[in-house]
C-alpha cells in the first residue's frame, strides 16, 4: 500500500476534498471573540465577522458555499440563561445570535466557536 503525505488538499476547482463522495472534512470554522472589537482567533474559509448588533453576527466565507445545504455548527461561553441560535444561512454568510432568557435581550459573547460542514458543489 502506498502512502500519500501532503500539506494541503485542494480540489481541482478549488473545493474543498470529499472522501468517497461524502463531504467530511469542515468547509468552514472560526473561533472568535464577540466583545469590544471582534477579534478573529483563529479559522478556516472565515474571512471576516461583521458584529450586526449586539449579540448578532455574521461570518463571513472567504469562498462561498455553492448551496445552502450545510450543517452549521455553534458554541459559546455561556450561562444556562443563555440560548444560543444560528438565524441566517446563505452562501455568503451564516449568522449566529446569543440571547439570555434573564433579561429577555440579546449579549455580546467572549468565546464564540461555529463551524460549516457541506454546503459545496
Amino acid at each position: 500500500m502506498s502512502t500519500v503525505k501532503a500539506n494541503d488538499l485542494m480540489k481541482v476547482d478549488g473545493g474543498v476534498p470529499t472522501v468517497k463522495g461524502q463531504q467530511l472534512i469542515p468547509t468552514a470554522w472560526v473561533n472568535f471573540n464577540g466583545t469590544s472589537t471582534v477579534a478573529i482567533r483563529a479559522s478556516e474559509n472565515v474571512s471576516s465577522i461583521t458584529d450586526v448588533n449586539t449579540g448578532v453576527y455574521n461570518i463571513n466565507f472567504a469562498v462561498p458555499q455553492a448551496n445552502v445545504n450545510y450543517c452549521p455548527i455553534l458554541s459559546c461561553n455561556y450561562d444556562l440563561n443563555d440560548s444560543p441560535f444560528i438565524y441566517i444561512i446563505n452562501t455568503n454568510y451564516w449568522q449566529v445570535n446569543f440571547y439570555t432568557g434573564a433579561g429577555g435581550t440579546y449579549r455580546d459573547m467572549s468565546g464564540v466557536y461555529s463551524a460549516v460542514i457541506g454546503g459545496q458543489a
